[in-house]
Order: structure tokens, then sequence, then C-alpha cells
């Protein structure tokens, strides 16, 4: 059965829309980030800083995990996450680490599962690329999610 000329340019159409969607990519088999990174050159980093499905996914645990009470936009020193400057460096492994290790009684690397976190450290480290006009989206895109322990409930 031969295909037509609209069945061919449907088919290219549809070929080329399923390859612009690279940089959204899901992982549907074993998760990636089982273990904190292995340094700043662990092969698994770009997965998540370069895949916009992954850091969205971080945003969304920012304020699942209450991030946002602490690290909210105009925050001054340390708690400005938006300025890209790194306390402890900024390298994703070293924003990992201090997103698991160095927040004390909060303990997240105890608390938080190791891709959530890996998540989380994209999204950070996405923050001082974020537009007035991005951020503005994203809170009105995060209207209905749970946010720590001041979420009142799904928006009806």
């Amino acid at each position: 059965m031969a295909i037509g000329r609209g069945g061919a340019t449907t088919a290219v159409l549809a070929a080329l829309l399923l390859a612009a969607c690279g940089r959204e990519a899901r992982d549907i088999g074993p998760s990636l980030g089982e273990t904190p990174p292995r340094g700043g050159s662990d092969p698994r980093i770009p997965y998540y800083q370069d895949n916009v499905y992954q850091v969205a996914q971080g945003g969304r645990y920012f304020g699942w995990y209450g991030c946002v009470a602490c690290h909210v936009e105009g925050a001054v020193g340390v708690r400005d996450l938006g300025d890209g400057r790194w306390q402890h460096g900024g390298g994703f492994d070293q924003v990992y680490a201090a997103i698991a290790r160095r927040h004390g009684a909060l303990n997240y690397a105890a608390r938080i599962p190791a891709e959530p976190l890996w998540q989380l450290t994209a999204y950070v480290r996405d923050l001082p690329q974020h537009t007035p006009e991005k951020r503005r989206r994203l809170a009105i895109d995060q209207v209905g999610e749970p946010h720590g322990r001041s979420w009142s409930g799904p928006v009806r």
C-alpha cells in the first residue's frame, strides 16, 4: 500500500514534532538519581540540569518541601538563591550537598529521597536565569500545589 503525498507530509511532521521534545524527555526505566552526585562531572547531571521537566519537578518540590518559606524572591544574603552567588560553591554536586546536608536540623538527606534532591538542585541552579515573567508564571502555575505547612488544599 502506497502512502500518498498528504500521508508522507503528516508522517514527516509527526517525526519532527517528536524530535523537538528532547529537552523534556522522561526516563521510564529505573531512576537515575538513586545516589548523590559523584563530583562535578557526574554523567547524570545533564539529565537533570538540561531537562525542562526535571527542573520543573524541582520547582514543585521547592514549594512542597517549604523551601519558599526562607528562600522567597527578594530574600537577603545566603537565602537569596536567585543571585547566583553560592556560599558552598555553585557546582551541581556542591549545591546538592548544600541542600542535602547543610541545613542543620532539617536534615533533608534523611527526609527527601535522592531523586527529588537532584530535581531540587537542578531547579535551584536554574533560579538565577529566571526572569520576572518566568517567576510570575511559575507562581501562577503552582497556586494549587501543596506548599509546606502553609498549603490549604487544592484550588476549587
